[in-house]
């Protein structure tokens, strides 16, 4: 528009007219209005979360996590862990926690309990920021599941697994410590081999495995 501008210059002359100025001015009183209440909502909310800052800090150590959203999960299971006895109690109770319908020894339904919908709202976000961080283990985890559970359930079972993380957290105040993107294919490197031999095989390749004598 900038080759415009003497174009849109002249097509303003005349055409604000003293009612146009009237509703101008009452939007940007609006406005600041909004902005002076944003900011004493803003001040109001820091008052608020002043006795919890180390937990905020420690919370904002994990994936994913920023202000805000640290600010939303203290505001929704505060920080006293004792309530829940175990990790599992706070993830059944956000309702993050897959179901286990079975019959017969089959599994019939994986799908997650009823629980608190604004944490569930806030942990969907910090799953997905979590895995984008390619340095995660979150995102790691994620592309381990996705092929057998879809990409939704997986998002879920990171959901399931960071709420784990923010308990230990809480409950111990010690800062999260990272493993990295590359901790399953150390951990298990068994299991790395299979899955990628198969991946190979699906592209027409015949796999013979052979470990170097360091890993013999």
């Amino acid at each position: 528009m900038r080759r415009k501008l003497d174009e849109l210059e002249q097509a303003f002359v005349g055409r604000v007219q003293p009612h146009h100025r009237v509703l101008i001015q009452a939007g940007l009183d609006h406005l600041r209005f909004l902005e002076r209440t944003i900011e004493q909502l803003d001040e109001a909310v820091d008052r608020a979360l002043a006795p919890f800052a180390a937990q905020l800090a420690a919370l904002m150590t994990v994936p994913g996590i920023g202000p805000v959203a640290a600010a939303a999960i203290v505001a929704e299971i505060g920080v006293d862990m004792d309530r829940f006895p175990t990790a599992g109690h706070l993830t059944s109770w956000a309702g993050v926690c897959p179901g286990n319908k079975q019959s017969g020894g089959k599994r019939l339904s994986s799908a997650t309990t009823k629980g608190n919908v604004w944490l569930r709202r806030i942990l969907g976000e910090v799953a997905w920021a979590a895995i984008h961080e390619r340095s995660s283990i979150f995102r790691a985890r994620y592309y381990r599941l996705k092929p057998r559970l879809g990409a939704q359930q997986a998002v879920v079972a990171i959901m399931h697994q960071l709420l784990k993380v923010i308990y230990h957290v809480l409950k111990t105040g010690v800062c999260y410590r990272e493993l990295g993107a590359g901790y399953y294919e150390v951990a298990d490197p068994e299991r790395t081999a299979r899955r990628l031999t198969k991946r190979l095989e699906r592209l027409g390749y015949v796999v013979t495995i052979t470990p170097t004598p360091e890993a013999a």
